[in-house]
């Protein structure tokens, strides 16, 4: 196409590539369709026809626009590892290794390893902590209140059965798997 700098139809294009490029005519749609796709060759539509061409002037754009491109990428990216030299150059300042450095570094590890066994401590007497002795106590008489419920549910699941099919007691028991001994929760 480059080098006639004219406008095809396939049909033009299925004569003209076995000839002078030596593709076979059955695979120059595919091949002009994968052109198109990339970009590297335009196309339209006018009337019952497609059109296809593709001119020097439009490589040698997008190629230009690509180095554009890409030199500001560059240019930005430039900029950035500066700013950031900067920044680590000015962060260096005042870090500099020195004996009273290294020692206020060697106190704070200290004290950081004694925050942690503080605070190993106080969870290990996490439980004698008021708040959590009154969360335990409303957790327990939840409980309790939930297990005295269900406890009263079967109480009157056995009254039903017993009065509409005239099972014992000890039946229903066994046969539910409910333990003789079973009452409310005091």
């Amino acid at each position: 196409y480059l080098t006639q700098k004219d406008v095809f139809q396939l049909k033009d294009l299925e004569k003209i590539a076995p000839k002078e490029k030596g593709i076979t005519s059955m695979s120059v749609k595919d091949i002009l369709q994968s052109l198109v796709d990339d970009g590297m060759v335009d196309t339209d539509r006018i009337g019952t026809s497609n059109y296809f061409w593709a001119f020097p002037s439009k490589a040698l754009h997008a190629r230009k626009r690509k180095l554009e491109e890409l030199e500001s990428q560059f240019a930005e990216s430039n900029q950035k590892k500066e700013a950031l030299q900067k920044s680590i150059e000015k962060s260096k300042i005042g870090r500099e290794d020195t004996a009273e450095r290294a020692a206020l570094l060697e106190e704070l590890a200290a004290l950081r390893q004694k925050k942690e066994q503080l605070k190993a401590e106080i969870d290990k007497y996490r439980e004698c902590d008021p708040d959590v002795v009154e969360e335990m106590r409303q957790t327990n008489q939840v409980a309790k209140e939930a297990a005295n419920r269900w406890t009263d549910n079967i109480f009157s699941i056995k009254s039903w059965a017993k009065r509409k099919f005239g099972f014992e007691e000890s039946r229903i028991d066994k046969g539910f798997g409910i333990p003789e001994d079973l009452d409310y929760v005091d």
